[in-house]
């Protein structure tokens, strides 16, 4: 059967247990926080498998995920919050794609992963702009994940950050990111089917790490504890500076693979 596996996804038998566990912890991660899978995919798996064939794989496990977490993310959701990221992202995609004629995309990654970690940061310390808890503020990090996701594939990581500095209960904050990324499930569908760039073989590896996503997503949410709003803040806030921190050491790494 493992064999068989192997063959399925066109991967060698470590390559394929090293991809089984980085889905695992990802969807662990998902579970837990409400976000992270494909970044954590993305930063792990890019070694064994080039980032574009990655990307349409990455699309079919975060849309088993967004499935399993659908009904809590439904009940607990701040649905003003979802719809204003929502519309105003799809307002930004366009600009943002635009705008890679004239930037460089590992520039624009770098300068999108750096300001993360600088806005994590003052999160973390308190110093969070109260303009993110205006209607204005809703928009302007709306368009701005727009057009980071057209930019720079991280609009994902920009939307954690709004949510997490809002002041509402965290149960609230992770269902409003699941419910984000669910409605992005179907943008981001459309951009793969026009990219053509959905193979068998990333198809394959889609369902074979799915079950495993599954189970991850499901432990990942028994650690969720919605009474423990500074501890969820916190790791999240975290989180996102670890993934901008590995973003920027894979950007280094393949700009100078020697």
């Amino acid at each position: 059967m493992w064999e068989s596996l192997q063959n399925l996804v066109s991967l060698s038998s470590t390559n394929l247990l090293i991809a089984l566990i980085v889905v695992f912890v990802a969807g662990l991660v998902r579970g837990f926080s409400g976000f992270g899978l494909s970044a954590l995919t993305m930063a792990g798996l890019t070694v064994i498998i080039p980032p574009i064939a990655l990307i349409p794989t990455c699309y079919l496990i975060e849309a088993t995920a967004s499935l399993v977490m659908l009904r809590g993310g439904i009940r607990n959701a701040d649905f003003r919050i979802v719809l204003g990221l929502a519309i105003f992202s799809a307002i930004g995609f366009p600009l943002g794609l635009s705008a890679t004629k004239f930037f460089e995309p590992s520039t624009s990654q770098m300068t999108a992963l750096v300001l993360i970690i600088i806005l994590a940061l003052m999160q973390l310390l308190k110093k969070s702009p109260a303009f993110l808890g205006t209607r204005p503020g809703l928009y302007a990090a709306g368009l701005t994940a727009g057009v980071v996701t057209g930019l720079a594939s991280l609009g994902g990581m920009v939307v954690a950050l709004y949510v997490l500095a809002q002041k509402t209960p965290i149960a609230a904050i992770r269902g409003s990111l699941v419910m984000y990324l669910f409605i992005g499930m179907f943008t981001s569908g459309t951009s793969l089917v026009l990219m053509d760039v959905m193979t068998k073989t990333a198809f394959m590896r889609g369902l074979v790490f799915a079950p495993v996503v599954i189970i991850g997503v499901l432990l990942g949410s028994l650690l969720f504890d919605p009474t423990r709003e500074v501890l969820y803040k916190r790791v999240c806030l975290l989180l996102l500076i670890s993934l901008a921190t590995l973003g920027m050491l894979r950007l280094i790494a393949t700009a100078h693979p020697n």
